[in-house]
């Protein structure tokens, strides 16, 4: 048993629809569970309906939901020949589901309309591309995830129920393997126990291929993108950058943790749990090796550079000369909390301290407010964060040449260097 899980770019087009089916059909006679996201920019699109419905605009959040559905419907028809009937039938089931839903009134919250809505992509593209792969002999299954993964109503960031979803797993999806050797399915989305759509946050699919891959205890679980492997730098930024070909389960942790473009930690540890190894191949080069994510240690790795721009420095002092370290620190820590933000780079002194933050206006406003009731707060904006493991001098040299160095940490194997 192989779990596989397709991004959006890899089904943006019809031929690249095709070539995801060429890639399915290469695994002939093996037992995938193939999890596909939203098609190209779905997403975006999906979001601005969102926006409009919100915010009252009801005309509008239909007419742009119509570009959705039309761009859809557009590659069934020069996609699928012989089943497009059904196709279509499949696909306006869940148009009506959102249809029925912009029509009404916004009376909750931004974010459980944002799982609603948002979810539709990631039904409209697994259908289309199931439709597909049985059209051309591929035979499979195509479930629809609701019914199977259970979670909280923590909308946009949901919670998995894992004793439910096991035992839906092993009754609803495993069993489908006796007559198929393809089930497809969505990623990044869930249901409550009242069948309201949820989503699981940042890189939800790439989460949802490895809560499958450890309740079937998978042999490995793919991820097919659009980059050759994961690489030690953006190559956008580094044309030098270098696909990593071995990486352990830390060191991909670490680098999330730090902001690399990799595997979210929580997409990480259903697989260490039950050693399952992780590959990241390319969609549009699939007979490279990609890399491969393990729990074997992997030493000599080259510098892993990360650059975050658009940061902000806090300056904060205490207002009565208090050390920070006592009540002051745990209740800057509790707004950091209710604000959900996270620092990237903390440092104190005996009466004040420095964290380094995302510039989020309306978070570091929130933030910077309830920090003044205490603290004596000072803000620098335009700042750069540049994260390097694994660091030598002569690349640290090199990365912050003709920068003025604001703030700096370093252990035996990662400095972050804050810089105007």
């Amino acid at each position: 048993m192989k779990v596989f899980k397709f991004g959006g770019a890899s089904i943006n087009s019809i031929e690249r629809i095709k070539n995801t089916g060429g890639i399915i059909s290469a695994y002939k006679g093996e037992k995938l569970l193939v999890i596909i996201s939203a098609m190209g920019k779905t997403t975006n699109a999906l979001e601005k309906v969102v926006d409009a419905f919100v915010n009252g605009r009801k005309d509008d959040a239909l007419q742009l939901f119509e570009q959705v559905k039309e761009s859809h419907m557009n590659i069934v028809k020069y996609l699928i020949k012989l089943n497009w009937q059904t196709t279509e039938n499949h696909l306006k089931d869940f148009f009506t589901e959102v249809e029925w839903l912009l029509h009404d009134k916004p009376v909750r919250e931004y974010d459980y309309y944002y799982d609603q809505i948002v979810c539709c992509g990631e039904l409209l593209s697994t259908s289309l591309v199931s439709n597909y792969l049985n059209e051309i002999g591929i035979k499979n299954k195509w479930i629809d995830v609701r019914d199977i993964v259970r979670t909280d109503d923590n909308y946009r960031d949901a919670y998995i129920d894992w004793n439910y979803t096991r035992q839906k797993v092993k009754a609803d999806i495993e069993p489908l393997f006796t007559d198929v050797d393809i089930v497809i399915t969505q990623g990044f989305i869930g249901a409550t126990d009242e069948n309201e759509s949820t989503t699981l946050g940042r890189e939800g699919s790439d989460f949802s291929a490895a809560i499958f891959a450890n309740i079937m205890d998978a042999e490995l679980q793919t991820i097919w993108k659009d980059v050759e492997g994961v690489m030690n730098a953006d190559p956008k930024e580094f044309p030098d950058a270098v696909i990593i070909e071995e990486l352990s389960y830390r060191e991909v942790v670490e680098m999330a943790y730090y902001g690399a473009q990799v595997i979210h930690p929580k997409t990480i540890k259903p697989l260490e749990n039950k050693n399952i190894p992780l590959h990241v191949r390319c969609f549009i080069k699939p007979e490279l090796k990609g890399t491969v994510i393990s729990n074997k240690p992997v030493h000599d790795l080259p510098p892993v550079i990360v650059i975050k721009r658009n940061q902000v420095l806090m300056e904060l002092a205490s207002k009565d000369f208090s050390f920070v370290e006592e009540k002051p620190l745990g209740l800057l820590h509790e707004m950091f909390a209710k604000i959900k933000i996270r620092p990237n780079l903390m440092q104190n002194g005996a009466i004040s301290l420095i964290c380094c933050l995302d510039d989020k206006t309306e978070k570091i406003e929130k933030l910077a407010l309830a920090a003044s009731e205490i603290f004596d707060v000072q803000l620098e904006k335009n700042l750069t964060l540049l994260t390097i493991r694994h660091y030598t001098g002569e690349k640290i040299g090199e990365l912050t040449a003709g920068k003025k160095i604001v703030l700096e940490q370093k252990t035996t194997e990662t400095i972050q260097v804050l810089m105007r």
